[in-house]
């Protein structure tokens, strides 16, 4: 890759010639008010790879919400504003723009969560994680396009590197260690030696970060098109192990992955599907060290432990032919997701088809008949009415009854 100096022929052959435009009309803006205005970040990072990326990232020498409330009124976007922090939203005819305030920042004690205050574009690049996300583009009309590359990002792109931009990077922020190997895997690169010690050197420093912002690492990395490999790379640096000893990024772990994958096709497999494939072997104990370090919430902590019930029942799922109505029991309740990683993780013909069945149809079946109507049958109010109704579903799932007037018969025998 020669060195590029500047790459607005790349804004304007790799971007939508909307978004290309905006790109510009951003620029004069800022200008106008005597500042300046840049791109940056990953897609600055994936102009120069060629490769695809539509959520924008801008940084202003001034104020970053003045400047998106220009641009958004102008185009009637939806605007949404941070004013802690400076920065804002906008919703552009389909895309994501971020507006930001140039900031430099410094970190009271290692962990931390920065201090925070405005500062030049040369500040806010150093405050970034690797060298290919820290370069800038010029977007000021009389320098559009011109490449700030203060760390050499452009040769690390060449050489396939994820390099820190200095020695504290992980000590600063430890969570860097995660989104190292989250690029590393995702664009087939390789740590450079020297992050790679430093990284090996502090990873024990990811005892001192919250569960809330290791939980958001874990799930940007679920979010990645093959997760395993990032998982598989943890394991090997011992990095998997701070989310829970026993957890393996094993071959199995890959397979269940992409049978996710094949299971959730076209769409991508659920982030709540992911994780319980990811701690399906723990444990119920393990399972719950896990989510309470992790601090998760009950969307993400409920289908770890259903899968863990689900898990216990497979036998009876697999063994015999049991009725439609017993499978349904065996399996009501619980979430989807933690359905279909057993659906996913076991070995068993009839237990993935049983399985199947329920997420497929059984779940949806009803009766008919309601309480009321029960009750106007003359059935009275109380515990005989969730025992007619339990009789009557039973006989919908299995067979016994198709119509209203069938079930009416049924409740009339039961009378």
């Amino acid at each position: 890759m020669p060195e590029i100096n500047n790459i607005a022929d790349k804004i304007k052959d790799q971007l939508p010639a909307q978004l290309a435009a905006f790109l510009r009309q951003a620029g004069i803006k800022a200008d106008n008010d005597g500042d300046k205005l840049f791109l940056v970040g990953g897609v600055v990072r994936n102009l120069l790879l060629g490769k695809s990326n539509l959520d924008i990232d801008l940084v202003v020498e001034g104020d970053a919400i003045a400047l998106a409330q220009k641009l958004a009124g102008e185009a009637a976007c939806k605007i949404t504003v941070h004013k802690r922090f400076n920065t804002a939203k906008i919703d552009w005819h389909g895309w994501s723009v971020d507006i930001a305030t140039a900031r430099r920042e410094s970190y009271a004690r290692p962990g931390a969560l920065p201090d925070v205050k405005p500062g030049s574009i040369e500040d806010d690049l150093i405050r970034r994680d690797f060298t290919i996300n820290a370069m800038a583009v010029e977007l000021s009309p009389q320098g559009f396009g011109r490449l700030i590359d203060l760390y050499s990002g452009q040769k690390d792109l060449e050489g396939g590197l994820i390099r820190v931009l200095h020695d504290r990077s992980f000590i600063d922020d430890s969570t860097r260690i995660w989104r190292g190997l989250r690029y590393e895997q995702r664009l087939d690169f390789r740590l450079e030696t020297e992050s790679l010690r430093l990284l090996r050197r502090d990873i024990n420093r990811l005892d001192g970060i919250s569960g809330d912002r290791i939980r958001y690492e874990l799930e940007c990395i679920l979010a990645e098109k093959q997760p395993e490999k990032v998982l598989q790379r943890a394991a090997e640096l011992g990095l998997l192990a701070k989310l829970h000893p026993s957890l393996k990024g094993s071959d199995w772990l890959a397979d269940m992955f992409i049978r996710a994958r094949k299971l959730s096709s076209p769409k991508k497999p659920t982030i709540v599907l992911y994780i319980a494939l990811l701690t399906y072997n723990l444990t119920k104990e393990e399972k719950e060290q896990f989510i309470l370090y992790l601090s998760l919430p009950k969307t993400l902590a409920q289908p770890i432990k259903d899968s863990s019930v689900i898990k216990s029942r497979l036998p009876k799922l697999a063994s015999g032919k049991p009725k439609k109505s017993g499978i349904y029991h065996l399996l009501r309740g619980y979430s989807s997701d933690a359905l279909k990683a057993s659906l996913i993780a076991t070995d068993s013909e009839a237990a993935r088809r049983n399985i199947q069945l329920h997420l497929d149809k059984l779940h949806n079946i009803k009766p008919v008949l309601t309480g009321s109507d029960l009750m106007e049958m003359g059935i009275p109010q109380g515990p005989q009415i969730k025992e007619m109704l339990n009789k009557l579903l039973d006989a919908r799932l299995d067979g016994e009854v198709k119509t209203q007037k069938e079930e009416e018969r049924l409740v009339r025998e039961f009378l």
